[in-house]
């Protein structure tokens, strides 16, 4: 996939490079040789989806270029807001093969070549279209994570291409995916990393996946290629060009659920241990305070940016955005009805993530949302004495 800076959560950017290739050859689909190349995902979070990217090889003038849809201007003066709001512009770019290469040796990463089995006519169409991408005027496109990035770009390269005989290969095998499920396993390693993702990636993202979405994934690209035909034969042939080093297999700790039991436990203290009373009003107002923020954010994401798959997210009922508001009210007729609808809209994201309708992380926050409990609880009792 591309790598990227992610500002709160989520991630991706990209890599760079070519290779001259010499010999003379008798026809011009034997001079020009394209591929698909897969790259492995990595340790940062950048890199936790892999990347996609098109080789075409000139053995007459001895090029090796790289196609990367996944390059963007990190100069620009602009580059945060944009992309924060959804408007960051990624281009295409061709890149020497051997500077690519070496960056993902550099790092580690798996590098996977798929030769596509083209004849005179397909072979050229793929590289006319590929150039015709580059041109200044059509390089750029508004990069989404789900739907265009560099693997989507990737693969719809062939349907545009080619004959009606082409034909992508079964990815899912009829079994029902989620975005965020296959999301999720891919950052199975770095638990506080798929927290922030899942909270800020709204009802979108728990669509069950077709199998041309899937493909929003570089590995699962690379699966459909694998099983492609283009009219009686097989479209690829793959060979791996770099392996990735192989790390000792670690087990991560789910560290947020550890933080956010020790949280439930602080608040219990603070409410039924006398001695600790005085501690109470600071640490509930530091806890409604910091989900009134995320709440904001989510606001924000959902209704003022780009980001489709921001949109429509449920984490607001437990994040309520008023929470950095309440904290500095005094009257008690409105703590009142306030934490009576906090309480509500507790049992509501709870309907929300059981019903299906969304899927709330609540492997790890269910100790926040008990501690919230509490404090909304208590906060109501006291209002209503």
């Amino acid at each position: 996939m591309t790598r990227i800076l992610l500002c709160w959560l989520l991630l991706f950017s990209m890599a760079p490079g070519v290779r001259a290739q010499t010999g003379r050859t008798s026809t011009a689909n034997e001079r020009y040789r394209i591929s698909v190349l897969t790259c492995g995902t990595g340790a940062e979070l950048y890199s936790s989806f892999g990347h996609t990217a098109v080789r075409v090889t000139d053995s007459v003038n001895g090029t090796d270029i790289v196609y990367n849809y996944g390059t963007f201007d990190f100069n620009d003066p602009d580059f945060y807001t944009k992309f924060t709001l959804g408007k960051l512009l990624y281009f295409l770019d061709a890149e020497d093969f051997d500077r690519f290469l070496y960056s993902y040796a550099r790092e580690g990463r798996r590098v996977t070549e798929q030769v596509l089995q083209l004849d005179p006519a397909g072979n050229k169409r793929v590289r006319m279209f590929l150039e015709r991408n580059l041109l200044p005027a059509n390089r750029a496109y508004r990069y989404d994570f789900l739907f265009d990035n560099c693997a989507t770009r990737v693969r719809d390269i062939f349907p545009a291409t080619l004959d009606t005989s082409f034909h992508f290969g079964v990815v899912l095998g009829g079994k029902q995916h989620s975005y965020r499920e296959v999301i999720d396993r891919y950052l199975a390693a770095k638990p506080w990393q798929r927290l922030g993702i899942d909270i800020i990636l709204g009802r979108p993202v728990d669509a069950q996946m077709n199998e041309l979405h899937s493909m929003f994934l570089p590995d699962y690209l690379y699966a459909a290629l694998q099983q492609a035909r283009h009219g009686d034969r097989p479209f690829v042939t793959s060979k791996v060009l770099l392996k990735e080093k192989i790390a000792a297999p670690t087990q991560a700790v789910n560290t947020p659920l550890l933080i956010f039991l020790l949280l439930l436990l602080l608040v219990f203290a603070v409410y039924f241990i006398p001695v600790l009373r005085r501690c109470r009003k600071m640490v509930r107002a530091a806890i409604l305070f910091i989900t009134g923020l995320i709440g904001m954010q989510l606001l924000f994401m959902w209704f003022f940016t780009n980001h489709q798959s921001c949109a429509d997210n449920w984490n607001v009922l437990w994040a309520l955005p008023l929470n950095t508001v309440v904290v500095f009210i005094r009257s008690k007729r409105v703590k009142k009805y306030y934490f009576g609808f906090a309480i509500a809209a507790l049992v509501a994201a709870l309907l929300v993530h059981f019903s299906g309708i969304q899927h709330l992380p609540l492997k790890e926050i269910a100790p926040l949302l008990a501690a919230l409990s509490v404090i909304y609880g208590y906060q109501l009792k006291r209002s209503a004495a």
